[in-house]
């Protein structure tokens, strides 16, 4: 399992030096965020002598919740559902929220909600006084936001008087066995209208350089295995709408259930999969004599594929405990 690292408990100093060096994040944190610890831990550096005596804070653990997030009012119960979800299971937990899609978050700050960054939300819980916090990311793929929350949780574990251990969960399709496991779990996406001799695609939003980019033409082969008239899509990337378009033409399916392989049913859902545009899914499978008929429920709102990301969660809190653990 992929978890952020724990370093040894370290001065200001020590944090200091690790930070500065470890060169990816010069590349893959934004600037100013790494200017901005780094000077923290500059400012802090004349009292780390002092440090020491006061002895370690009690130990204070919560929850991270990080999705991409929606502009879309009607798409927000999904990640509702996951809340849900998350309290059902850890009733006792401290749980926050955090968002990673800058849109996203002023979205909601527009309409005088709370909206914060995950490296907002980290600093906050340490200002709290939280010393172990879990972060469960709610994306679909091992991609560019999972790897940004990565390296903003490598930047604040361990700060002074900060964070002493985070653990990331993994995102919802990051192993064979969450591919397989999800195959399964799609199905309860799919309304009981479906006739035999329908195809349904899924479809995931996708990214053409980005090497997690993979894992849908991964989840393809697990698809079929589970139903020969599934698909994966992307709206960016592969497999494309050609793809899948040649696919269903082979097997001469009349309709095809547009499903969103994404955690929530949002602009690209009602846009890019669902939209009158004439490049949307719906209206380039109509020209091609296919009925598309969508379904605006993401990923999110499954129980059955929750469970997924949940057992995530649960690896992440079991490796806060392994990483204050001494080596044997």
């Amino acid at each position: 399992m992929l978890h952020v690292p724990a370093g040894m408990p370290a001065t200001r100093r020590d944090a200091l030096s690790r930070a500065l060096a470890t060169p990816p994040l010069s590349r893959i944190l934004p600037l100013p965020l790494l200017a901005a610890l780094l000077l923290a831990l500059c400012l802090s550096l004349p009292g780390a002598a002092l440090a020491g005596h006061g002895g370690e804070a009690a130990r204070k653990d919560g929850i991270l919740l990080v999705a991409f997030g929606t502009t879309v009012e009607e798409a927000r119960p999904a990640l509702d559902n996951i809340e849900r979800l998350v309290r059902a299971a850890h009733p006792d937990a401290e749980i926050r929220w955090a968002w990673s899609a800058r849109k996203a978050r002023a979205s909601l700050i527009s309409e005088g909600k709370p909206a914060a960054s995950p490296q907002q939300a980290l600093a906050d819980m340490a200002e709290e006084g939280f010393t172990h916090v879990a972060v469960q990311s709610f994306h679909t793929i091992t991609g560019e936001e999972f790897h940004g929350l990565l390296a903003t949780a490598r930047a604040m574990e361990g700060l002074p008087k900060g964070l002493t251990r985070i653990a990331v969960g993994l995102p919802l399709l990051a192993s064979t066995d969450d591919a397989e496991s999800l195959a399964v779990a799609l199905k309860s996406l799919l309304p009981k209208e479906r006739k035999p001799g329908e195809a349904v695609v899924f479809l995931g939003h996708g990214n053409p350089h980005h090497p997690a980019a993979l894992s849908y033409p991964a989840m393809q082969f697990y698809l079929t295995k589970a139903d020969p008239l599934a698909f994966v899509g992307v709206v960016e990337g592969s497999p494309s709408f050609d793809d899948v378009a040649k696919a269903l033409s082979e097997r001469k399916v009349r309709t095809a259930w547009l499903v969103p392989l994404m955690a929530v049913a949002g602009d690209h859902a009602r846009n890019d999969m669902a939209g009158d545009d004439p490049e949307s899914w719906a209206s380039q499978l109509r020209e091609r004599g296919i009925t598309p008929r969508p379904v605006l429920r993401g990923t999110a709102s499954s129980d059955a594929v929750a469970a997924i990301w949940l057992r995530h969660l649960d690896d992440a809190l079991k490796q806060l405990d392994q990483l204050d653990r001494p080596n044997q």
